[in-house]
Order: C-alpha cells, then sequence, then structure tokens
C-alpha cells in the first residue's frame, strides 16, 4: 500500500520572486522540506524585467528578516537601509544572492511552470477525507509532483489590465497590441527609440504611470518632438500625486510632486475624465485612443503606455476551493483590510496565515496575487505574509497568529531624504544635491517661493529643466505649504 500521509511530501512554492523566496528562507530556517517551482530560467524573473525602475521605498522595506539572516551567515554584505534600489540592485545585491545559497538552491526548479492543481485521487466536488490528501502539482511538462501545502507566490505581472476603462479591452484593443506596452517600459534602454521623438500616451494614474511620466519628460529634454499625455479616467488628477512632502517615502512624495509640477507647466498633457473605449488606426504609424463617456474625446498617438495594473490568474486553482472576495478578488478575509478605497500601501492591517486561508486547507495565495486587483502591496506585506504560514506550518502557532509590521504611510515629510531620492534617480550624486541645497539657500531670502529659489540654483548649477522643475516641486510642497515649518 503506498502511503501518501501528508508529512512525507514538501511545501510547494510557486514563483521564485521575492515574495516565494522569503518564503522558501522561512521554511528551511524552520526545517520545513520545499521546494520552489519558478517558470522562468532564473530567480526574481519578473523583477527582471523592471530592473531599470528605481523603488520608492528603500532597502529596509524590500529585504525579508529570515533571508537576511541566512544572507548574512554566508557573509553577506547588506546595503545601506536608507539607501533606494532599482529592480536591477534588488536582483543583484539581494535575490539573486539568496537563490543562490546552499540553503535554499537545490530545492529551486527553474522552468518549472505550473499549469494545474488539484487534490490527489479527487477533484473539487469530493468532500470526504480532502485535507488528508497530497496536492497534485501539475507542470507544463506533464510532469506532477505531490505537495503537503501549496504557497502561491506567483504574482500577477504576466497578467494586466486592458487599456479599456470598464475592465474589459477596449474595441480593437488586441489588433493594436504591437503599439501597446504593459507596465513600465526602459524609456532610456532598450525602449528608447519607441519614445524618443514621438508621441506616447500613458493611461493609468498609480505610481507606475508616475514613473513612467517623469521618464518620457527627461527623454523630452534630449530628444526634441518627444511629447506626452496622460490619460486618466477621474477629473482630478490630485490624488494621483499622493501625500507629496506629508509622505513617509519620500520618494513617493517626490514622484507624486514632480508629476504635478510637469502637469501645471505643460510639460505633460493631462487628458481627464478619458475613459478608452476604443482604438483604432490612424495614420501610417500611428493609433487613435476614443472616449466616449461624458462627449467623445480621442487622443492620437505613436505610442501607448498601459499603466494600468495587473490582475490575478486563479486558473491553476480551478479545481480547489477558493474563497475570493467578489470585488477585490483577494481572500475574502483580506480584503477589506486592502481595499483601496480605504487604505494606501501604509495603512493596511498587518495580516498572516488565518487571513489568507481558503476553504481548501493548506492552500494559500501570498504577494501581489493575494491582493487581487488591489494596489496597495508593498513587499514587507508579503514578508510577513510568509512568516505567519512558515510559522504555522512549522506548529508554532503562537508566533504564527503574532502578526506585526510597521509600514510607512503618509504623514513625516522629509525634505533632504525626498530631495535625494528625485536627485538619484535623476543621476545627481550625493554631493551634486548637496551643493543644490547650498546654492538655493542664497536664493531663499530674494525668491518669491521656495520653488523659485530652487529653480535658480539649478539654473548656476547647469542642473537640466525637468530635474530641476522636481525638485521645486518638492520644495515647494516642503515649505511653501500653509504652516509649513521645512522640517
Amino acid at each position: 500500500m503506498v502511503d501518501h500521509s501528508l508529512d512525507q511530501f514538501p511545501v510547494a512554492v510557486i514563483g521564485a520572486g521575492p515574495i516565494g523566496l522569503a518564503a522558501a528562507a522561512h521554511l528551511a530556517e524552520r526545517n520545513v522540506p520545499f521546494v520552489v517551482l519558478e517558470a522562468g530560467d532564473t530567480a526574481a524573473a519578473a523583477v527582471r524585467s523592471w530592473s531599470h525602475v528605481q523603488l520608492f521605498s528603500p532597502w529596509e522595506y524590500n529585504t525579508d528578516p529570515a533571508a537576511r539572516r541566512l544572507l548574512a551567515e554566508a557573509g553577506w554584505q547588506e546595503p545601506d537601509a536608507s539607501e533606494l534600489p532599482t529592480g536591477g540592485d534588488l536582483v543583484k545585491q539581494y535575490l539573486q544572492p539568496l537563490a543562490e545559497l546552499p540553503a535554499l538552491a537545490p530545492h529551486i526548479h527553474y522552468g518549472s511552470t505550473v499549469t494545474a492543481l488539484s487534490r490527489l485521487g479527487t477533484d473539487r466536488l469530493r468532500t470526504a477525507g480532502r485535507e488528508q490528501a497530497p496536492f497534485v502539482v501539475r507542470l507544463a511538462d506533464g510532469e506532477e509532483l505531490l505537495a503537503r501545502t501549496v504557497i502561491d507566490a506567483s504574482g500577477t505581472w504576466r497578467q494586466p489590465n486592458a487599456v479599456g476603462a470598464n475592465g474589459l479591452p477596449a474595441h480593437g484593443e488586441q489588433d493594436a497590441a504591437a503599439w501597446i506596452t504593459h507596465g513600465l517600459p526602459d524609456v532610456f534602454g532598450a525602449d528608447r527609440d519607441q519614445h524618443a521623438g514621438h508621441h506616447t500616451v500613458v493611461v493609468g494614474a498609480g505610481h507606475s504611470a508616475a514613473n513612467t511620466l517623469l521618464a518620457l519628460a527627461e527623454l523630452a529634454d534630449a530628444a526634441p518632438g518627444t511629447s506626452i499625455t496622460w490619460a486618466i479616467r477621474s477629473a482630478d488628477p490630485s490624488a494621483s500625486f499622493g501625500g507629496g512632502s506629508d509622505d513617509e517615502l519620500p520618494a513617493r512624495g517626490a514622484l507624486g510632486s514632480g508629476l504635478k509640477m510637469l502637469v501645471d507647466t505643460g510639460r505633460v498633457t493631462l487628458a481627464a475624465n478619458f475613459r478608452t473605449h476604443s482604438i483604432r488606426r490612424a495614420g501610417d504609424n500611428q493609433v487613435e485612443l476614443v472616449s466616449t463617456q461624458g462627449g467623445e474625446q480621442s487622443i492620437t498617438a505613436d505610442r501607448i503606455v498601459a499603466a494600468t495594473g495587473f490582475r490575478p490568474d486563479y486558473g491553476i486553482s480551478d479545481e480547489l476551493r477558493l474563497e475570493l472576495d467578489p470585488i477585490m478578488s483577494a481572500p475574502r478575509a483580506l480584503a477589506p483590510l486592502i481595499d483601496p478605497n480605504q487604505h494606501s500601501c501604509g495603512t493596511v492591517t498587518p495580516h498572516g496565515y488565518r487571513e489568507l486561508a481558503h476553504p481548501e486547507p493548506g492552500y494559500y495565495i501570498v504577494g501581489m496575487k493575494s491582493y487581487g486587483r488591489a494596489p496597495t502591496f508593498l513587499m514587507l506585506t508579503g514578508y510577513e505574509q510568509v512568516r505567519s504560514i512558515a510559522a504555522a506550518l512549522a506548529g508554532d502557532l503562537e508566533s504564527a497568529q503574532s502578526v506585526e509590521l510597521q509600514l510607512p504611510e503618509t504623514g513625516v515629510c522629509s525634505v533632504t531624504a525626498g530631495g535625494e531620492a528625485i536627485a538619484l534617480r535623476l543621476g545627481l550624486s550625493k554631493e551634486e544635491h548637496e551643493q543644490l541645497l547650498h546654492v538655493t539657500a542664497k536664493y531663499l531670502g530674494t525668491s518669491a517661493t521656495a520653488a523659485d529659489a530652487v529653480l535658480s540654483a539649478a539654473t548656476e548649477l547647469g542642473i537640466d529643466h525637468t530635474a530641476a522643475l522636481q525638485l521645486a516641486a518638492y520644495a515647494a510642497d516642503q515649505f511653501d505649504a500653509p504652516g509649513a515649518t521645512g522640517c
């Protein structure tokens, strides 16, 4: 008789991104057998595709405690906690070294795409004995693995939202796919030629849209003829500007401040109340986006960047019993804690294995995918999710239930750190930024506003116009607000 008792099987972790590798680190620390199944041919394959993007959260919010402990034992030099990494930095300095550790590397299987999950010898309808049956994990090559638990950290990167405003693809969107880039294009690298000297319309109102708009504005300084339109569904873009100088993550505040200044000065053309209904060919090599709600509007462009977010794909778990919120497409208990109508990424309630549980015993969705359609995810939240789950699997329920997390939120200002965040992203050294602050002080007494003082200083030092606008915007938020003290 074949023994199929659960304890003999490993935990299957789907995905070797930041959260999947963190899950592996916690399981390794607790001596819980595991296997990591990664569809790509290397660790953090999705992160590598946005390696050019600088995160708005510093290193301290982007590394997992168990991973740091394992790395430290191997002689790893931890990056400066206050510095802002790019996606490439995250891979090179943290994720790749983590994946190569002897405690993890033998258990990571690359090129292993999970296509379906079920229970051994049963389907979704059968209840009797279900929780004693191991999971069947089917791979694209036909191989099947058995697992005691499944932790799905596969993310949402390969499932971008449509450009269409109602959640459906716009009419003609599929035919216009060659003109559409999803996510975060590498404006200064591989994707430069698609945008330099051309008109790009960016659709979306989140951080990805803001990053792309700022990058395109910098490109426009170097490439004549480059123009930018920002299409948003709402009438007021202020929500996209974020907390400005009141944001506890200075880089995030700086991002919104810089975008606001670019819109105010006309460097970026705002198309408000624009809800894409259709996309059609226009001319030899252009496309036209059409909004019909509240009167017809149209935008003709050479390129579309769809910064419209991502959504989870639950196709692999069709034979499992999931309990998903009908609005958020997230675990039902988690959904009210992450609803973007109520929460920013910094006001999410800490949560662990209990909130992530489904009626299917032993199946957990973690990381970005666990948030469904909510855009409020921070890596630090995912690290706490897998810490709690690993503790529960090891039988340490006290630790599993003690979920505590200190997240950054709006409320603390830091003009120096915010300015450094912009300066770093613009390629200015710390010394150049400090020099800018020094020269700015010289102009404060004779300038009408702090923003004017920064612009004058930037002109004296030869800093390009777009960089000056963004730095000035952050200074204006800091010093010009009623009652502001300048921190």
